[in-house]
């Protein structure tokens, strides 16, 4: 078993900056966990008080069961994978990747047999004789990741392995390690900035902000339950639709979101949780994001400022009123004038309006106040 458990993490400076905030975190044998949020918001540090490279300042880590906060990082029987590769450049592939084994004396036939094994794994046996400089970012890449995958480790560390590389070798190397992931078969941690890459690779996603985690959840409930305007904000390409000075309608026991002067029944399981809260008429923002909205119906209109034709769909930037809005709309059997400057009707579905209260940021529907602490909210569930 190789789980790791974070109890009240905590990370304080010198200078007395707080950087990370009560981290409280379980990460299941065999999970992939992404750590994922803007620059500065604690996610490496957070990775690095893991791999015992950084002093924790207050709670508990625990790697397969067993209490590591004094342990040494070579103690901890964990890897890690680091931004800018840290191979040694006068060391061969073959060597850079026996380094460890070697630091462990094992044989020379062991030594041998596990370096191949890698490197046909990583598809890399050509390069064996090779030095890094003789190698591209990618192969480059494929060895760290190979470097430590020689240690058999219970736990993964990878911190942004991949933001060296450009666009099209970066969604390349994605694509190996969602396949490395299923054939080495251990837990992973991995540190990106890049929302696509936490959408994509993780099992569940750590949204930090300001040394804080705001949400944990899966890829899909992140995206279609955000527990407030940053993580709506933050997660999701192009990003969510935000209108201000909404307000939530409460008429005859039934609840209303009125956008632009438009009012929207809002669906069933809405209603219920709504009502399950206690939820008084606010103010709200209220988001929509650009997949779900409908152009050519509906009673909201925008100018459109610019019109993108990306051959399956248009990307479209409209102005409502102080809003911009954007929509991507598909372009089978599209019939509305689309162009620039032209003035469309769109709607949404009322279920996909996302409801955020104006003040706290906070998600009507999804914040859950019981399990949340130290502004800390997690993804509620309804089962309606």
């Amino acid at each position: 078993m190789s789980e790791v458990v974070m109890k009240g993490l905590k990370k304080v400076y010198d200078n007395k900056v707080t950087a990370v905030h009560d981290v409280n975190l379980e990460i299941k044998d065999k999970e992939f966990i992404v750590l994922v949020g803007p620059s500065g918001c604690g996610k490496s540090t957070t990775l690095r008080m893991v791999a015992g490279l950084e002093e924790i300042s207050d709670g508990e880590l625990y790697i397969d069961g067993k209490l590591v906060n004094d342990v040494a990082p070579k103690d901890r029987d964990i890897a890690m994978v680091f931004q800018n590769y840290a191979l040694y450049p006068h060391k061969t592939v073959y060597d850079n990747l026996a380094f460890a084994l070697k630091l462990r004396k094992e044989s020379k036939e062991v030594i041998d047999k596990k370096v191949r094994e890698v490197a046909e794994i990583l598809d890399i046996t050509q390069y064996l004789s090779r030095k890094p400089k003789a190698l591209s970012g990618g192969q480059r890449q494929r060895v760290a990741i190979g470097r430590a995958m020689v240690r058999d480790p219970k736990v993964f560390l990878m911190d942004e392995p991949l933001s060296n590389l450009d666009a099209k070798l970066r969604n390349q190397m994605r694509a190996e390690i969602i396949k490395l992931r299923s054939r080495i078969n251990t837990t992973f941690m991995y540190v990106t900035h890049d929302q696509t890459e936490a959408m994509t690779l993780g099992d569940r996603i750590v949204i930090m902000k300001d040394g804080y985690v705001n949400q944990i959840g899966t890829p899909q409930e992140v995206f279609n339950k955000p527990v407030n305007l940053f993580v709506a904000g933050f997660i999701g390409m192009p990003v969510m639709n935000f209108f201000d000075n909404c307000k939530l309608l409460l008429e005859d026991g039934k609840y209303y979101a009125e956008i632009r002067g438009v009012k929207f029944l809002l669906s069933e399981f809405q209603q219920k949780a709504l009502a399950q809260n206690n939820t008084q008429p606010c103010e709200i923002v209220a988001g929509i994001r650009p997949q779900h909205v409908t152009v050519g119906e509906g009673d909201l209109s925008a100018k459109i400022e610019v019109s993108e034709m990306m051959g399956s769909e248009y990307n479209i930037h409209a102005r409502c009123g102080t809003d911009e809005v954007v929509m991507l709309i598909p372009t089978v059997d599209l019939t509305t004038d689309v162009s620039m400057g032209a003035t469309v009707n769109f709607t949404t579905r009322p279920h996909l309006i996302q409801l955020f209260d104006r003040e706290s940021g906070k998600n009507l529907i999804w914040y859950d106040e019981e399990s949340a602490a130290n502004d800390a909210p997690v993804c509620k569930r309804y089962d309606f």
